[in-house]
């Protein structure tokens, strides 16, 4: 393994601690806010995280077994609307995205030098190969904690 994969698995590993502590002594008001125009609330975001990381690790496991196997997208601003998307109590997203993100961090970390180039096959994206994979959902992480501080620091200037 790269020193380079090395450093993005455990980015991928660290990131649910990095999610709880933002939302840490947050209350159910500021966690189904919508304080920014066409923005999910901070709970929305959560519960996304552990709906899109779920279908990301399942597309990985995927890529692995098999070849270029077709990857489903799904609507997220669906999913997101689901009533279990909008409430405020996050700790079972939590809980799903500290066990997946080990588990994750894991299949990463044991994948033979040969594998991060195997792909599957997305409508939407094309070729996506478990590198993509990797770096892309530590970004999409990363992102999504950058929304939940825009929305925090939005809402505590209404």
């Amino acid at each position: 393994m790269t020193h380079f994969h090395a450093d993005t698995i455990a980015a991928l590993r660290e990131f649910p601690q990095h999610l709880a502590s933002a939302i840490t002594s947050l209350d159910d008001a500021c966690m189904t806010a919508h304080p920014l125009a066409g923005e999910w609330s901070i709970a929305q975001n959560v519960h996304h995280l552990a709906d899109s990381h779920m279908t990301a690790y399942i597309r990985c496991r995927l890529i692995a077994s098999e070849i270029n196997p077709p990857l489903k997208p799904y609507d997220q601003d669906a999913w997101a609307g689901f009533a279990d998307s909008q409430t405020a109590d996050v700790s079972t997203s939590l809980i799903i995205l500290h066990g997946l993100h080990r588990r994750w961090a894991d299949f990463f970390t044991n994948l033979a030098e040969s594998d991060w180039e195997r792909v599957g096959s997305h409508p939407e994206l094309g070729a996506v190969s478990l590198q993509r994979q990797l770096i892309g959902y530590v970004a999409h992480g990363n992102e999504h904690l950058a929304q939940i501080a825009r929305t925090l620091a939005a809402y505590r200037h209404i």
